[in-house]
């Protein structure tokens, strides 16, 4: 006779074989669990160190990698469906409805654009397309001094209007609107939204080298750890380490994209005020931010003024930013003072980071 008691008892071993037989079926992944692929014509990577099944993981990767694809639609200059370039294609002077993401990123961008004099200018696209670093072709040659005083002419923050809160914008001249130098931020701020609505809280996510980490890379609550590259297109090496906990980064360089022509080396970043690609000693600004977004146009903006006016507005807006200058044979590291109180002096001293007792913050390594 089965009692009451031998009937939980045998339910009880049910139940434990159903949720071992399913264990099988979904095991947890060794953590950090790893996902990545291609987009925006760059890479992403996605870490998350704290258990998962696979199907768990899998479910998470389909979701961001639906942010991304979102974002793409949206934002993309390569496709010809694209929310952007049918702003672009629309008639000048009409008011164009667009959806709150882009809305968003735009108003960041002509922020950005007004604090900074114009170094960065989301509507540097006729020009970047003609120094052959966007959709358009590649030119033969270095373009003409008319061809560029018509594309310059095209320029300008002030030739967008947006009204955020109806949602629209329109151009107010022929201008083409360029996100190249945001977009991925935004990216990467959404998707770090979506791992925390999943209640995911410790990841790194890395879109095309724009950074966002939340919590701790192990158990022990380690920090990440996020290398700055140095400036040398010929090795991926890097210059500093710096230790992060729930904030992100953003860095923007002249020395992976660029073309040389007649013995000139031409960068991708085309400074907006001149219309032709910055010529100075500045290799690379580093911004730490709580939004990408925010961090990678300030990176573009910065690298634009070069080293002196770029440390000179980090300390008037009091932004965190770390800048790699040229200095011969070598270069130049310099933080920022909110770079430092946001780091700690002695945990800096640890990234390879000097800090002079002038406070210069200024640390210079030569090549040998």
């Amino acid at each position: 006779m089965i009692t009451l008691r031998s009937l939980s008892a045998w339910a009880m071993l049910a139940l434990l074989a159903l949720l071992a037989g399913c264990s099988d079926s979904d095991p947890e992944l060794d953590s950090p669990v790893r996902m990545e692929g291609d987009i925006f014509g760059t890479f992403y990577q996605v870490t998350i160190a704290e258990p998962l099944t696979r199907e768990r993981a899998s479910t998470l990767e389909a979701g961001f990698g639906q942010v991304l694809e979102e974002v793409d639609a949206s934002m993309s200059t390569y496709r010809e469906d694209s929310e952007l370039m049918a702003f672009n294609e629309a008639p000048i002077g009409e008011w164009q409805p667009l959806s709150g993401e882009l809305i968003e990123v735009l108003a960041i961008s002509q922020a950005v654009s007004r604090a900074s004099g114009g170094a960065f200018d989301i509507t540097v696209g006729g020009l970047v397309n003609l120094w052959s670093f966007g959709p358009e072709a590649r030119p033969r040659e270095i373009p003409g001094a008319a061809e560029l005083k018509a594309r310059l002419a095209e320029v300008g923050h002030g030739k967008l209007e947006l009204d955020v809160e109806k949602r629209r914008a329109r151009r107010l001249s022929d201008i083409f609107v360029d996100l190249s130098g945001v977009a991925k931020g935004y990216a990467t701020d959404k998707v770090a939204a979506y791992l925390d609505a999943q209640g995911i809280e410790h990841y790194l996510i890395n879109i095309g080298g724009e950074l966002i980490v939340r919590g701790y890379r192990d158990g022990d609550e380690s920090p990440w750890r996020i290398g700055v590259e140095v400036p040398d297109g010929r090795r991926r090496v890097a210059q500093h380490i710096l230790p992060l906990h729930d904030i992100s980064v953003a860095t923007s360089g002249d020395y992976r994209n660029y073309f040389e022509e007649d013995g000139q080396r031409f960068s991708h970043t085309i400074d907006p005020r001149t219309g032709y690609p910055v010529r100075h000693s500045l290799a690379s600004v580093t911004v730490v931010h709580e939004s990408n977004a925010w961090a990678d146009a300030w990176a573009t903006a910065l690298l634009v003024m070069g080293p002196e006016k770029a440390m000179a507005l980090a300390r008037e807006r009091d932004l965190r930013i770390l800048t790699l200058v040229r200095d011969g044979e070598g270069w130049a590291s310099q933080a920022s003072p909110a770079f430092v109180d946001f780091f700690g002096k002695a945990a800096l001293a640890e990234t390879g980071i000097a800090l002079p007792d002038d406070e210069t913050n200024s640390d210079r390594y030569k090549e040998s």
